[in-house]
């Protein structure tokens, strides 16, 4: 049997993320407190962020989006891409904090090459990263499943933990699980793109 076209999604340990993290709670918690409603987008129950500033070369998000610089091209070295750092772009960054029981429904992000989240806060039974087969045959047609395996799943799930960073294809539907710690999950999401006019 030969498999084609698998997709991938990337999973780093950010260095040092217990520093970072600190701040970038800070930061958010911040946001929070100055705009509670927030925006709506995937998010049920939880707190969406604005965009956040990153054009602040001393602020924390900005640092934040540099040390990720390495990670990115590895992203994009493991795809076979060219990597031109003058092109490669953060279109936006954001985050979500979500409470007991509040998660995020279904989605892709248009209009981006690769996008990420990056976990701040990831408290036990905080919910998984979840992705739906992009191949719609995969939920329209099939016989009674015996044994569920890669090839015909319709949902897969990965645990995540604090620190950890996760790159996928911005084409891929995702939502994230319930969260049924007593704690925030807080997650950083962001979008890659690479701009072809410069």
């Amino acid at each position: 049997m030969n498999t084609m076209f698998d997709i991938p999604i990337f999973k780093y340990k950010i260095e040092d993320y217990e520093k970072i993290n600190k701040e970038l709670l800070s930061y958010i918690y911040n946001l929070k407190e100055n705009n509670k409603v927030g925006v709506e987008r995937s998010n049920v129950y939880g707190w969406h962020s604005e965009n956040f500033n990153l054009k602040d070369t001393n602020s924390i998000q900005h640092k934040f989006l540099m040390s990720l610089t390495k990670y990115i091209f590895d992203v994009f070295e493991n795809y076979g891409w060219e990597i031109d750092p003058k092109k490669i772009v953060c279109t936006e960054m954001w985050a979500i904090i979500n409470k007991k029981n509040s998660f995020n429904i279904v989605h892709t992000h248009p209009n981006s090459y690769l996008s990420a989240a990056y976990y701040v806060k990831a408290p036990e039974n905080c919910g998984k990263f979840l992705v739906e087969n992009p191949n719609l045959v995969s939920n329209h047609s099939y016989p009674k499943i015996k044994n569920e395996n890669e090839l015909n799943a319709s949902i897969r799930g990965l645990n995540v933990k604090e620190g950890d960073l996760l790159f996928f294809p911005s084409y891929l539907p995702h939502k994230v699980g319930r969260n049924e710690s007593d704690e925030d999950r807080v997650v950083i999401s962001f979008n890659i793109n690479v701009n072809h006019f410069n």
